[in-house]
Parts: structure tokens; C-alpha cells; sequence
């Protein structure tokens, strides 16, 4: 499905769920509606995107993310941050705090500042409630219509274009309309308290405008079915001219701050080009950078990368030996040799590096995923056991630990843990055939009163998203 088809989906249902929810004396969408269409609005999102579920780069913007949200007052919602893998310039807000930034995006960064600027605004959005408010309002539009534009979309009547001069998505996303597009207002508005919240959390307030001028510069539209920033965000002219004016009379506030050099920053930008964007560009990149910057750690650690991607195991493994020379015992690069190791079947090698890298970052998961699937191939399932039960004690949504470790359970002979874990891998995976007899399962076998109620809750759940899905199908 193509990119806008995809957003018009997700907005189409955000003003369809809206109007059905809400009764005809509301002033305006609570709090609790805006939550309740959040958890929809994922739902779908989730089924028409591929997700970057990178646990490095999901958790370092999420942290740069939280900073900012440190310095707000206390918020109705939680927020959370995701990266969507698209090769083009986009980010967009939703009602109830969930925050997307695309993979291209990301990679035109050069610093943590200028993350900061786009999360800031794109928070901001979410404060200021700017979608929330443009549904209440939109309700001059009939029910009928809006029943008619989401039949459109899903049968293919009217094409994705009549369903786009509708409906609009808002922030730095596709289409534009009348009843939901953000104003010139908005964005000033969005950028004035982004600039404040990025500022007091210790940021640059020049990442934002850092940012709005690379892309108006580069103008990199992708496919011409997919939107860029440019052709989707209002104001960009008059957002560049107001920053530029704010920056000028903030300067005793700016320059108590910096542009931030962040380690963290390098290894998670290092990692969304080299393993998640274009395979050729990658390619090219981290070839003139080694050449260019033969002592740069993150030059052979990103080539290291982008080899293993393209099959050449033996070279990849060079170069990441070569930056854990210039970078002596960084726990990153410990990781993924170590990982290209388990790849290449050179499983007591791969236990070395990933057991190094465990001493130093005891409690990250991919680590931790890796040398459990290290240990099942030395033939050590009840370590394995033990090193998946700690990865989702720590980390529950890592879906593929649950899958091993059902499977290492299972062979075990341990049938209770098996069926607990496979049913919640089947769960996660929405797969809820499946999920149903596992648990069913389980609930025979598992003596743990918690671990009962919590399959009960599971099963509950999966009612009730079933009945809500066969409520849509109508």
C-alpha cells in the first residue's frame, strides 16, 4: 500500500472513531477519548508500517524524548516514540502522546540537537491537543460523510486522492484539507513551545532550524507517490523566519547551551543508515568515510555494519575489530561483533564478545537475545532459558525472546512455560488462533496464581480485540 494511503488509513479512522465517540453536547474530546483513540490509532499504524524495533535506536530517542518531556508540567498522557522505516523526510504526532519519526529523517541528522528540535515541536502538537481540537471542530462534517470517505478508502471507491482532499492528517504528514490541516498558527505555535521545552531540557534551540533549512534545501521527495515534509507541513517559509527572529532575541537564554556532541547519538545515527537505510548509499558513504577518516571509530563500525547487511561477514568482522581498537571495550561494538559472529555460525566467539558485552550493559536486550541464541547453538538450552526469562523480565515486548523461548521450554520438556510463552509470542503477533490454544494450554498446566491471572487477562484481551475487529469488518 502506498505511503499516503497508508496515512490517509490512519487519519480517516482518527476522525471516524472520533465522531462515532463522542456525544453531541461535548465541547471537546476528553482526555480519556483521546487515549482511547491513541490505543486505535496504534493499532493501525502498527498494521500498515514497518517499525525500526532496534532497541538501541528505539531507547535512545525515547530518552532524548522524555528529557524534553522532563521539563513540561505533569501531562495526561504517556508519551512514547516510535521510528517508522520510510526512506523519506516525515514526522507526524497522533492524539494521546505517540510521536512517529521516519528512518530518513533521522538519517539527514547530524546531531542530537536537531532531533530534539523535531521531537520538541511534534510535542508541542500534543500539548497544545491541535489534532484533538481540529476533530471537535470538524464536526460540521456528517457522520454519513465521513462513513462514506473511510468506505472509500477500504474498498477503493473514489481512489486515495478523493479520500486525501478530505481528510487530513496534520503535522509533517500527508494531505491537506480544510476540516484537520494545521494552521500557520499551530505551527508558530508548536515551534514557540518546542524551542522553550528543547531549551530548558539543555538543548540547541539552532536544531530546529538546523533542520527546517536542510530540508527545504535538499527537497528529497522520494517516490512521487510519497510526501515529503515539504509539500505536507504548512509555514515552513514563515516557521524559518520566526525562529530565526526568536533565536536573535533569545540569545542570552542560547547560549548558555551547545550544540551537543552525544556518543549515543553517533552509534544509533551509525546504525539507522548502515543497517536500515539504502544498502548502496550505506555502502558508499562508509567506504569514503574509512577512506577518508581511517582513526574515526564509527567510520569502521558503520562499514563493519553495512558489510555484514550485504553478506561480507569476514570484512565486517575486520572492521568492527578495527573500531573496538580505536574504541577499546565500547559495549556496542562488543555487541554486534559478536552478533556477526552467532550470524557467521562461529558460536565461541560470538559467546566471548556478547559475554564482554553483557559485563558492561547488563541489561540490554538485543545483547541479551544473541547470547541466549548463542547458548542454544554451544548446546546450552537451560542457560538459554534463564538468559531469555531475564531479557523479558526486563524487556516483555521483545516478541522473538518469547518465541525461543517457548521453543527451548518445549524441548525441555517444560510444557507449562512453553505454552505461557508461545501464547504470549502469538498474542504480540496478533495471531490469535494460535495464541488462544497455547494459552488454554497453559492455563491446564501453570500451578502460579499470577502467572493464571495473567493468561486470564491475555484471553480477555484477545476477546475483546477480536469482537472489535469483526465490529470494523461491518
Amino acid at each position: 500500500m502506498m505511503f499516503i494511503k497508508k496515512l490517509i488509513i490512519i487519519y480517516s479512522l482518527v476522525t471516524f472513531i472520533a465522531f462515532i465517540g463522542l456525544p453531541k453536547e461535548a465541547q471537546c474530546i476528553t482526555v480519556q477519548q483521546e487515549e482511547e483513540l491513541s490505543r486505535k490509532v496504534m493499532k493501525v499504524v502498527q498494521k500498515h508500517f514497518e517499525f525500526v524495533e532496534d532497541p538501541l535506536i528505539v531507547n535512545y530517542v525515547n530518552k532524548v524524548g522524555k528529557n524534553i518531556i522532563s521539563t513540561l508540567p505533569p501531562q495526561p498522557f504517556t508519551y512514547k516514540f516510535y521510528i517508522i522505516k520510510e526512506d523519506v523526510y516525515n514526522a507526524f504526532a497522533t492524539p494521546g502522546g505517540n510521536i512517529f519519526i521516519n528512518s530518513g529523517l533521522f538519517e539527514a541528522m547530524d546531531n542530537e540537537n536537531e532531533l530534539a528540535g523535531i521531537l520538541g515541536h511534534e510535542i508541542a502538537h500534543v500539548v497544545c491537543r491541535h489534532i484533538s481540537q481540529k476533530i471537535e471542530r470538524s464536526k460540521k462534517i456528517g457522520l454519513g460523510t465521513l462513513a462514506g470517505i473511510a468506505a472509500g478508502i477500504f474498498l477503493g471507491a473514489g481512489g486515495a486522492a478523493t479520500a486525501a482532499s478530505a481528510v487530513s492528517i496534520g503535522s509533517m504528514a500527508a494531505g491537506q484539507s480544510i476540516t484537520l490541516a494545521y494552521s500557520r498558527e499551530d505551527e508558530i505555535q508548536a515551534d514557540r513551545l518546542g524551542l522553550k521545552y528543547t531549551t530548558k531540557a539543555g538543548y540547541s534551540a539552532t536544531g530546529l532550524l538546523a533542520m527546517l533549512n536542510k530540508i527545504r534545501s535538499r527537497q528529497w521527495f522520494g517516490s512521487k507517490q510519497i510526501p515529503s515534509y515539504l509539500t505536507t507541513h504548512p509555514a515552513v517559509e514563515d516557521r524559518i523566519v520566526y525562529i530565526s527572529s526568536w533565536l536573535e532575541s533569545n540569545k542570552k537564554k542560547t547560549s548558555q547551551t551547545s550544540i551537543k556532541a552525544s556518543h549515543n547519538f553517533e552509534i544509533a545515527h551509525t546504525r539507522i543508515i548502515s543497517i536500515y537505510g539504502d544498502e548502496d548509499r550505506a555502502l558508499r558513504k562508509f567506504e569514503a568515510d574509512v577512506r577518508n577518516h581511517p582513526s574515526n571509530p564509527m567510520a569502521h563500525y558503520g562499514y563493519g555494519l553495512i558489510l555484514a547487511r550485504t553478506g561480507n561477514r569476514k570484512d565486517a568482522i575486520s572492521h568492527l575489530k578495527t573500531a573496538l581498537k580505536k574504541a577499546a571495550f565500547d559495549p556496542n561494538i562488543l555487541k554486534d561483533l559478536g552478533r556477526i559472529y552467532f550470524l557467521d555460525g562461529r558460536y565461541p566467539e560470538a559467546y566471548s564478545a556478547l559475554n564482554s558485552a553483557i559485563s558492561l550493559i547488563p541489561n540490554d536486550s538485543e545483547t541479551l537475545f544473541f547470547l541466549g541464541r548463542t547458548q542454544i547453538g554451544l548446546g546450552k538450552p537451560d542457560k538459554a532459558v534463564l538468559t531469555f526469562e531475564k531479557l523479558i523480565s526486563i524487556n516483555p515486548d521483545y516478541t522473538q525472546a518469547l518465541y525461543f523461548l517457548g521453543e527451548i521450554c518445549g524441548k525441555l520438556e517444560k510444557l507449562d512455560k512453553a505454552h505461557y510463552y508461545l501464547g504470549m509470542y502469538y498474542k504480540n503477533k496478533t495471531q490469535y488462533k494460535n495464541a488462544r490454544f497455547h494459552l488454554h494450554r497453559a492455563l491446564k498446566k501453570i500451578k502460579d496464581q499470577e502467572k493464571t491471572l495473567k493468561i486470564e487477562k491475555m484471553l480477555e484481551e484477545i476477546r475483546k480485540d477480536e469482537a472489535e475487529i469483526r465490529r470494523e469488518s461491518y
